[in-house]
Parts: structure tokens; sequence; C-alpha cells
């Protein structure tokens, strides 16, 4: 097993990484679904969760977040406790998982980011409505700020998560499988975004299953397969010594241009190609 952060006791909780694990070990029923994981992810960073369908992707994100309970371990943001720190954290759901038949405005959803700042019982006041558009149009969408969310394409809808999490103005952002189900068009206006938050000194951290844009999108990777597998710099984690250690023999060959894959790190504009067997 690769280890290329190498974290002990002494660095796994950094208190200057927005996201940082130590031992979790997450069960449903008696099935593992995470066992034993470490994981520190640097801040002002893109960080990729990659690793095959039924891996722990999703839920290694829910259970930092205390969505779903854990067996064991400990988490922190930015070196405190989830609950001590809500207020600096975002995150976006698959969007498999939302009601899409909810009757609400594409506005009243990024509205929704506000409700921790504002309260429950207070009302939105124009400075919100200004500040919820504004989130909208950063995501190309504010032509849809009154559309019901039903009637949105399902790149629509993801764009509009996002303009809601944007909203929360934090300080992390998880993101799980941002760019599933979506046309080329949105997957670029989302990772433009989500660049942008990184200049702004911001931290994220997403779930995602295209091998062949991690070297494009991001500078940090975990590979896990219900335990973590490798974890550092795109340029040193992933690699195909990894890639076939992560997958299996579920990656039956993978060809990646030496310029995505390399030791000496991404380069600009990396091609991929992936040629993956039947299981």
């Amino acid at each position: 097993m690769k280890d290329f952060t190498a974290p002990t006791q002494a660095n796994v909780l950094d208190p200057a990484s927005p996201l940082a694990v130590r031992g979790m070990t997450v069960s449903y029923g008696e099935k593992p679904a995470l066992f034993s994981l470490d994981a520190t992810f640097p801040a002002g960073a893109m960080s990729a969760i990659v690793g095959p369908n039924g891996a722990g992707k999703s839920t290694f994100l829910k259970a930092a977040l205390g969505l779903i309970p854990r067996v064991s371990g400990e988490v922190s943001i930015f070196g405190q406790e989830v609950a001590a720190t809500r207020d600096r954290i975002s995150y976006v759901p698959q969007r498999a998982s939302v009601d899409w038949d909810f009757p609400t405005t594409a506005i009243d959803v990024v509205l929704m980011g506000l409700y921790g700042q504002v309260g429950l019982w207070r009302r939105i006041s124009g400075a919100h409505r200004e500040r919820a558009r504004a989130c909208l149009d950063r995501v190309g969408m504010a032509d849809f700020a009154d559309r019901q969310i039903g009637q949105l394409s399902g790149g629509q809808q993801q764009r509009v998560f996002l303009a809601r999490a944007l909203a929360q103005e934090a300080d992390l952002f998880l993101l799980d499988e941002p760019f599933a189900g979506v046309d080329a068009a949105t997957e670029s206006a989302i990772i433009d975004v989500l660049k942008s938050l990184k200049a702004e000194g911001r931290s994220v951290v997403a779930v995602h299953h295209d091998l062949s844009t991690v070297t494009a999108y991001f500078d940090h990777v975990m590979l896990i397969n219900l335990t973590r597998i490798a974890e550092g710099p795109v340029a040193e984690a992933f690699t195909e010594e990894t890639l076939s250690e992560t997958y299996g023999g579920r990656l039956g060959a993978v060809q990646i241009d030496s310029l995505a894959l390399s030791k000496t790190g991404p380069k600009p504009h990396p091609q991929a190609e992936l040629r993956t067997l039947p299981r």
C-alpha cells in the first residue's frame, strides 16, 4: 500500500487542514464500508477522492460530516470538531439523492443556503435575494432564477446546487460527484467556479469518477477502496501502480498519456484513454 502523506498521530489531525481524519471506520450492519481510514487534505487546494463503485467515497464525506454514524475515528475541520465549524462547511450531495419534484424555484433553493445565517424565522431581505441572484449568475443560471427546479435539466440543477453552496460563503466545499450526469458545458462551468474558489484561498474536496480529468482538475488526490490506498499531490499519488492497486481487476487496462501520469507531475491539457474490462 502506497503512502505519500505518511500520516502519524501528530499530523493526521493537522489544525491547518480543512479536513483531517484518523482511523475512520464505518459499517452498514455487519458489512464494512470504510476501515481505519486516515486522510489529511491541504488547505487552499482542489482535492479529489477517487475509487471504484462501492469503495466508500460518498460514505467518507457523509461520515466526516456526521450525517451517518462512525464505528470509530476522529474528524477535524480546521483543527476543530465538525459541530463547531458548521458555518465554514458547504456540502453538495449527489444530485440523484435530491427530491427535484419539491415545488420551489431556483432562487429559493439558493436562499436555503442562507438559512444558517438568517435563521428560519427571520425574513429574507432584498440584500439576501441580491446575493442569491449573484450566486446564480456566477454559475450561469441568473436567467433561471424563477424557474421551478423540476423544470431544469440535470446540469442546470447541479449548477443551482453549486450556487446554493456559494451563497454560504464557506471555507471548505465538499462535493459528492459534482460532474456526474452533466453535459460538457456544465462541467466546464463548474470547474471554473471551483478553481475560482481555490484562487480565493478556499478548499475544495470532491468525490470524482472520471480518471481522465484528475490531473487537469485537481492538485491533491486520495485513492480509496474501503481504506486509503494512496494520498498526496496528484503528480506523486495518481500513478498506474496506485490505480491498479485501487481498482484491481476492474481496471483491466489503463493507458494514460505520459503527460497525465508522470513522476515529474501533470502537464497542461493532459490526455487519457481508459479501457475498462467488463465486470
